[in-house]
């Protein structure tokens, strides 16, 4: 099945929304690794902002393609994004436990969301491998918090630092890949990858 021009133009028209989820994740992994001693509620805040910021961006994405096929998983991506976001924020009073559940819930949501996307964007683009390795971390995090939730908050502040770092890289090097398959549709030249 061939996925439509118009999908693949959208989304390296949008390059940028990926690459500054990436760069809003990296900058929150960075936080976490200079200042691991910081507090639950500074972390309920940090989490509260990074997955709302995550959310919106997502969504803008999503509302740029609207017109695509299954544009509607990647809305539901950020509206998971900023569900996770406005919890935290609204109660920053919460558990050290409540915020574990609720960041696995999260990451073990959204890892699913970018696995279904990187198959459905195998066949348009090259480097889809990197949405699906984010989703497969997503949910690899998720997992890990539900397993051992005695952890402790530095390691969960550790745990979710590194895994917004590694994220953010992989998203800001989809985008780079979206941008330059944009510039070469815009020379005219046929993408790699595309059928």
């Amino acid at each position: 099945m061939r996925v439509p021009v118009v999908d693949v133009d959208s989304l390296s028209r949008n390059w940028w929304a990926v690459s500054l989820r990436g760069l809003a994740g990296i900058l929150f992994g960075i936080i976490t690794f200079f200042a691991p001693g910081i507090s639950l509620a500074a972390l309920v805040l940090l989490f509260g902002a990074y997955a709302f910021a995550d959310g919106v961006l997502t969504i803008i994405s999503a509302i740029r393609r609207r017109g695509a096929d299954r544009w509607w998983l990647l809305l539901l991506n950020g509206l998971v994004g900023i569900a996770a976001g406005i919890l935290t924020l609204v109660w920053p009073g919460i558990t050290a436990l409540a915020l574990l559940y609720v960041v696995a819930a999260w990451a073990l949501v959204t890892g699913v969301l970018e696995i279904a996307a990187a198959i459905r964007l195998r066949k348009a683009i090259t480097g889809e491998w990197l949405l699906a390795l984010s989703g497969v971390l997503s949910m690899a995090l998720g997992v890990m918090l539900v397993l051992w939730p005695g952890a402790g908050a530095l390691a969960l502040v550790i745990w979710i630092g590194a895994y917004a770092f590694v994220f953010g890289v992989l998203l800001l090097a989809l985008g780079l890949r979206l941008r330059g398959l944009g510039s070469l549709r815009a020379r005219g030249q046929p993408a790699p990858g595309v059928a």
